[in-house]
């Protein structure tokens, strides 16, 4: 049995927590704010094995130019001379090709399999009510060129095993037969699923707390020493904490906490933003994305969850209410029936998503540190990755063969 130090209690933190408990490890997590809001909490709760390009494909470059200039555009980058984001940005132009696609989509695929399966097997354990439902996703469009590239995306996925369907409007007519639709049709991704968020992340807590993991709020780590390429103190403020293992699982902090060790694990924050609305009548019965719009909805109990946007910008806690309109004014341009009202500022969710250059996660260990283990940089995917990332992390430090290839998410690849 090995002590482990956990920094950082959001999904990676949770899950990977949660598997290396039941391997029978002493595990501590330390988490820099009170475990209410992270970025998990909020999302759409989609589990997508459909997404398998990653964020730096060639189209976001074009789609981003046009974007990043309105701060009401799905893809916002904020103009800043901030060296980290030109880093970064650096990084990901040389990604965005059509070759990194191809390599990635497989190691994507399998991880989000391999993600989807434990879930499944979670969601059969006592406690672990979450709201699991295998009902897919269906991908709406109103543009004959987002059904062109939709329908190349299905084509792609068929081929990497995924069950996708292209749908005309009758058919998806008959799959949410009480909303009014406003498409030329929709892709829809059987392979996929959605759960509730706040539940899984209740559920998790729950278990880990009573299975002896100590979980530390408030405990933000300042200082790391190191010794002989390894890891021999971790300090929050006066407390000093030791391990036999460390892992960095801070989200879209982890660049910060990998620099206390001098590693460089380039992530930009990539502000996302949700809200809830009551829906009753429970007209939307499979979650929705809005291909132009960049939307994601899906129901939850009685409301609905609507979510998206992906503003790339230093950690802040401004709340810009141009991208929350944006995602209010492109609703009933697919569904004329939904028409959200605007929220207000207090009912306004917002995170932030650790996106890598190459839209690729990091999962594995330091060369630099025999005993630091990386699990982060998830982007847009972190709940649906969650749940493999923890089981390959305690694989990792058990020295076993993992389930599947981590070589393609390797923590040291810039």
């Amino acid at each position: 049995m090995s002590k482990i130090l956990i920094i950082g209690g959001g999904i990676m933190g949770l899950c990977s927590a949660y598997y290396l408990s039941k391997e029978g490890h002493d595990v501590t997590i330390l988490e820099k704010g009170d475990l209410s809001d992270n970025c998990s909490f909020g999302n759409a709760g989609m589990i997508v094995p459909s997404h398998f390009i990653p964020l730096a494909a060639p189209g976001m470059i074009n789609q981003g130019v046009r974007w990043m200039f309105s701060s009401k555009s799905p893809f916002y980058v904020k103009p800043s001379l901030d060296p980290n984001l030109i880093s970064w940005g650096v990084k990901f132009l040389k990604h965005a090709n059509s070759r990194h696609v191809e390599q990635s989509a497989g190691p994507l695929t399998e991880l989000s399999l391999l993600s989807k399966s434990l879930y499944k097997q979670l969601a059969q354990q006592p406690g672990f009510d979450f709201g699991l439902a295998e009902k897919g996703i269906l991908m709406f469009y109103k543009t004959h060129k987002a059904a062109e590239e939709e329908s190349h995306m299905a084509d792609k996925g068929r081929q990497l095993g995924l069950d996708m369907a292209v749908l005309n409007v009758a058919e998806c007519q008959a799959l949410q037969p009480d909303l009014k639709l406003n498409v030329l049709g929709a892709v829809h991704y059987r392979c996929d699923a959605h759960l509730y968020p706040n539940h899984l992340m209740a559920a998790l807590l729950k278990y880990l707390v009573t299975s002896g993991v100590k979980i530390k709020r408030d405990h933000e780590v300042t200082k790391i020493e190191t010794s002989n390429e390894k890891i021999t103190r971790v300090f929050t403020g006066n407390e000093e904490w030791t391990a036999d293992q460390y892992i960095i699982a801070g989200g879209a902090w982890s660049t910060a906490i990998a620099k206390l060790v001098n590693l460089n694990v380039p992530i930009m924050p990539g502000k996302g933003y949700s809200f809830m609305v009551k829906e009753p009548e429970q007209r939307l019965r499979i979650p929705a994305l809005l291909a132009e719009a960049r939307v994601a909805i899906t129901p939850m109990g009685d409301s609905l969850r609507y979510g998206g946007t992906m503003e790339l910008d230093k950690i802040n806690t401004r709340i810009n209410m141009n991208r929350v309109k944006g995602i209010v004014r492109s609703i009933p341009e697919y569904f004329p029936d939904l028409r959200p009202q605007i929220p207000a500022e207090k009912d306004i969710w917002y995170g932030f998503r650790p996106s890598s250059p190459d839209g690729l996660p990091y999962i594995g260990y330091s060369s630099k540190y025999k005993n630091l283990v990386i699990a982060t940089g998830h982007g847009m995917m972190g709940l649906s990755l969650g749940a493999a990332t923890g089981l390959l992390v305690s694989q990792v430090i058990a020295g076993i063969k993992t389930a599947i290839a981590i070589e393609p998410f390797s923590a040291d690849r810039f």
